[in-house]
């Protein structure tokens, strides 16, 4: 599952029970308890246990070991799975010399005190994209490096537009997309479709909007944020979205959009291959600020992460192995396999060079923002399940915009 905003996480303490949205998963062991630091077997675990033996990402580890001269046991997770796991095998000194998470779990690991710092590790973080290192950072201290980062862009349909008298370059703020929906509208077509589910998803879709108003998540009473929230609002209110975004996971939201009935659709880099078959021309928008230019989506994707361990003599093979795994070669193999951005200006020239058609995307990864950025941390659980909260409540006409949004101000406090 490669879209991180399908993860709902709940942090408490160090005995944190992580919960998310997922499959089922293989179980592993930790570090190896190996004397010899520099030699034996070093365990790394991650979140794509979709990738057996054999599979590029496997061989990719298996390589990295062998330059840094040890083998590698890995194991692979589901995402939920992991990171209690990783709690447990913290608590039992049995962690992973390698762990690969979800962004939004990472501060909630270092709060926990389960890894290392860069400071501590030795690990080079310098080319990496300011914007998406920051989902890492906690109190001044980065925390591992991202591998790859997704994020969420307007996919639209050009016959839709074309045949409503729509010019793209026209749609750069919200009153030009709310003009283009409204010709769409009168064209007998639909306008926009996106998930607003009560769920970490429905937050992770409203934020390029609440953010792109200029709002931020200490207050989410504001007038910016309840003008976004308004605006999506009036979306329905209008007919220009479908009552249906209410319950709209993103991949029934892509369903509708597969349709070729809307015009656009509110997703991420993971439905390009969908995108492909999707049987129409489409084309690929960042999703625009109130007042033009474009709005910070949430970044999705994971980090490289070096879990303490007791001997700290074994941190420098585990660096070496996170710095193999994030070299502007392997970075650029491994996120075309799993659809993402890369991390590193360099690479992502590169991926562009090669497929013109991630420029868009690239664009919305270099405005994106981490959903714990502004050392929110593990304060963003409670904030962003708020968050839906008042999204769902406004959109049923249960509430105002505004009513919602200040009871789930007031909750958060």
């Amino acid at each position: 599952m490669r879209n991180s905003s399908r993860r709902l996480l709940a942090a408490v303490a160090v005995s944190t029970v992580v919960a998310v949205t997922g499959t089922a998963c293989s179980s592993g062991s930790g570090s190896s308890g190996s004397k010899d630091a520099g030699s034996g077997t070093y365990t790394v675990w991650d979140p794509y246990p979709q990738f057996a033996k054999g599979s590029a990402w496997t061989t990719l580890l298996d390589k990295c070991g062998t330059e840094a001269g040890v083998k590698i046991k890995r194991t692979g997770f589901d995402t939920s799975d992991l990171a209690n796991k990783t709690l447990l095998a913290a608590q039992q000194g049995n962690s992973p010399d390698v762990l690969i998470v979800d962004n939004p779990v990472v501060s909630t690991l270092a709060e926990a005190g389960v890894l290392t710092s860069a400071e501590e590790n030795k690990l080079d973080v310098a080319a990496v994209d300011r914007n998406l290192l920051a989902a890492g950072e906690m109190k001044g201290k980065i925390y591992g490096t991202p591998i790859g980062a997704n994020t969420l862009a307007l996919y639209y349909n050009k016959k839709v537009l074309s045949d409503a008298g729509v010019d793209i370059a026209s749609v750069k703020d919200w009153k030009s997309l709310t003009a283009a929906l409204a010709k769409v509208k009168k064209a007998g077509k639909k306008g926009i479709t996106f998930s607003a589910i009560g769920t970490e998803e429905g937050s992770f879709q409203f934020l390029p909007w609440f953010w792109g108003s200029g709002a931020q998540l200490t207050d989410l009473a504001s007038t910016q944020a309840v003008s976004a929230l308004t605006l999506w609002k009036d979306w329905m209110k209008s007919g220009y979205a479908p009552n249906s975004v209410i319950n709209n996971t993103q991949t029934t939201s892509w369903q509708e959009f597969a349709s070729g009935d809307y015009a656009f659709a509110e997703n991420g880099t993971w439905q390009l291959a969908n995108a492909k078959k999707a049987g129409f021309d489409y084309g690929v928008l960042p999703i625009p600020t109130a007042t033009g230019g474009n709005a910070a989506a949430p970044t999705g994707g994971e980090f490289v992460t070096l879990p303490v361990q007791e001997d700290a003599g074994r941190y420098a093979t585990s660096q070496k192995l996170a710095t193999c795994l994030t070299s502007t070669q392997n970075l650029y193999d491994t996120d075309t396999t799993l659809s993402y951005v890369a991390p590193t200006s360099e690479v992502q020239e590169k991926q562009v060079a090669a497929n013109p058609e991630l420029k868009p995307w690239v664009d919305a990864v270099k405005a994106a923002k981490g959903r714990t950025s502004d050392d929110l941390g593990t304060k963003y659980p409670k904030i962003s399940e708020q968050m839906w909260k008042a999204v769902q409540s406004a959109l049923s006409g249960a509430e105002s915009p505004k009513d919602a949004l200040t009871k789930a101000q007031s909750a958060v406090k």
